[in-house]
């Protein structure tokens, strides 16, 4: 892999695109164990200068000249000064919010614009998704004068909030009576937060963009508690969402995370070590016994005993020891650059570790004895935990984000299909962009290329456990699966309304509903697979089959374990499925293998 250009699977591209899809994901898959999406360095460079000239410096710049903490380069005069990390919580989200953080860029599936964002949604037209039916004046999935003003005035309250100085509030001065610069102004936190929920119940894809399960309750604290209170429940905040993720991190997916991660590294590792996270490359490419030692000790074991060392420690060293064992945690994920570049919240987390727990430490009176009231901190933890909980009990309720599943693998996911030509049906939708393969030719790309490009985003979702029982239910499911054109579902997702984050929840049938309306496909031209997450305590996913046409025509579910026995690319044939419901009329499908159990009659609920 070289700095401008990039590794392109060795493959013969005149013939590649006629072979079985089963042979090219087996291809593509392989490839991506040595070179990932094998992308020139130069794009990963792009994200490393981003981070560091637009988070880092203009963001330095703008905090330390409207707080009055010194210059930017005083570093050792604001960086546990409290208006200084509240600002970098805001900061982060307006990048989010505006589009130009997360699921940016071409390792997002963005290549042509790079940031989608606010050129949806600050545009009348464009689809919108509410998270919930029942709730009043959010009707309809397309956007109006409304939804853009809500969501302007978001971004509006936000800069405001960034830009205005600090006020220095009588609970801050009995603390640290020699600090002048202050806390944001509440005014404008409430502005936010009211601009955020009202966006937020309209469209749930700028909720989950501006991650408002985190600096939500972040915006709020600010606004409510006082100072000695604030400090103690960020710090909650933090320990929730780290723990929170390492407890969804048990069970048989996230093993299976690590090798493709890791192997999309553009710096490192070298290609004999990407190799060894395999069994037996190239016969067997499931996770080896390294893999497993990084996804549960390195990885699972660390983000849940760290962090409550840091909540409870009491003594410096340890405390500081466990800082940098967090900081590293979270350069090691920038330094992978995981499909949905979540590098500035990364960034944030680590100096948020260093701010809170080497700026405020428990010893020095922030600690969960310290707070105000014991009735407080059980109401914050109960507050905290809630959608956490819920979403892993019911991960069909609660989007992965809130379930504080980041990383984990256990993911909503969904292929979706095309017949020859229908997926052209698509330039209806009123968007900034085009299809990604028509973005990839629109930079210079041949049309062979552009899609072999695309079709590596099928063959990475098969090296992950639900892309090995989404491709079982695709052969089973639809038997033309040979003449049609297949698509990772949140690669897709994001060419539609301009955002995803591995959220499957953000292109279920509601979305597909919505293309639909707009796109008129006729029944069997665009069929999507989609899955759910699994529950925390059972052993099964629960599966659709969805025709744009039709809607959903077919539900099932099956075993995670056997899910994660199987090669990505399934030389033994898909894997079993239990066949739950089937759409009234709709005709059976052939069996394709002996472990696939279909309903006795149509419209029976099968016994598990």
């Amino acid at each position: 892999m070289g700095f401008t250009t990039g590794d392109f699977p060795p493959v013969d591209t005149s013939t590649f695109l006629h072979q079985p899809l089963r042979e090219r994901v087996r291809a593509l898959a392989l490839h991506w164990v040595e070179y990932g999406f094998g992308s020139p360095r130069i794009i990963a460079a792009t994200y490393v200068a981003k981070i560091l000239f637009l988070w880092l410096f203009v963001g330095a710049v703008i905090i330390t000249a409207t707080s009055g903490v010194g210059w930017f380069w005083q570093v050792d005069q604001w960086w546990n000064q409290p208006i200084v990390y509240q600002k970098a919580i805001i900061w982060t989200m307006l990048l989010e919010t505006i589009g130009v953080a997360g699921s940016w860029g071409p390792i997002a599936g963005k290549f042509k614009p790079m940031t989608g964002g606010i050129l949806f949604w600050a545009r009348p037209g464009t689809i919108r998704l509410r998270p919930w039916e029942w709730v009043p004046g959010t009707a309809g999935d397309t956007r109006t004068v409304l939804d853009v003003v809500l969501y302007l005035g978001l971004v509006a309250s936000l800069a405001v909030a960034l830009v205005l100085p600090g006020t220095v509030t009588p609970a801050l001065a009995a603390v640290l009576p020699g600090n002048t610069s202050g806390l944001v102004q509440t005014p404008a936190v409430v502005a936010a937060i009211v601009f955020l929920v009202l966006a937020g119940l309209r469209d749930k894809t700028i909720a989950v963009a501006s991650r408002i399960e985190q600096y939500l309750p972040a915006l709020v604290f600010f606004a409510v508690l006082s100072f000695t209170d604030m400090i103690i429940a960020l710090k909650l905040l933090i320990v929730v969402v780290w723990v929170g993720a390492g407890v969804s991190k048990f069970g048989r997916h996230f093993v299976n995370v690590i090798p493709p991660m890791l192997s999309n590294t553009p710096f490192w590792p070298p290609r004999w070590l990407k190799r060894s996270l395999y069994r037996d490359f190239p016969h067997d490419i499931r996770p080896s016994r390294l893999a497993h030692f990084l996804a549960h000790v390195m990885g699972m074991t660390v983000e849940i005993a760290a962090p409550l060392v840091l909540l409870f420690s009491q003594n410096f060293w340890v405390t500081l020891a466990a800082v940098v064992v967090m900081v590293g945690f979270h350069l090691f994920i920038i330094s992978t650059f995981p499909l949905a570049v979540p590098l500035e919240w990364n960034t944030l987390f680590s100096y948020a570790a260093i701010f809170l727990f080497l700026g405020f430490p428990a010893s020095a009176g922030y600690g969960l004895a310290d707070i105000s009231s014991p009735w407080l901190l059980a109401g914050l933890v109960a507050a905290l935990a809630f959608f956490p909980v819920l979403g892993n009990l019911r991960p069909d309720k609660v989007s992965f984000l809130p379930s504080m599943r980041q990383y984990a693998g256990n993911w909503a996911s969904a292929l979706w299909t095309f017949t020859p030509g229908a997926e052209k049906k698509l330039d209806a939708i009123i968007r900034p962009t085009k299809n990604q393969v028509e973005q990839l030719q629109q930079m210079g790309y041949p049309a062979e290329i552009a899609e072999i490009t695309m079709q590596q985003t099928i063959a990475w979702r098969s090296m992950h456990s639900q892309g090995r029982g989404l491709f079982s239910v695709l052969y089973r499911s639809v038997p033309d699966i040979e003449s049609r054109t297949v698509r990772e579902g949140e690669f897709a997702c994001n060419s539609v309304i301009g955002f995803n984050f591995g959220d499957g929840h953000l292109h279920d049938e509601r979305l597909i509903r919505a293309l639909q309306t707009r796109c008129h496909f006729a029944p069997g031209e665009f069929v999507v697979v989609w899955v759910e997450s699994q529950p925390i305590h059972s052993a099964f996913q629960e599966y659709k089959v969805i025709d744009a046409s039709l809607g959903v025509i077919e539900r099932g579910r099956w075993r995670v374990a056997d899910a994660v026995a199987a090669q990505p690319w399934l030389p033994d044939g898909p894997i079993p499925i239990d066949v739950r419901w089937k759409r009234e009329g709709s005709e059976p499908v052939p069996d394709v293998t002996n472990s696939v159990r279909l309903p006795r009659k149509r419209n029976e609920r099968v016994a598990g």
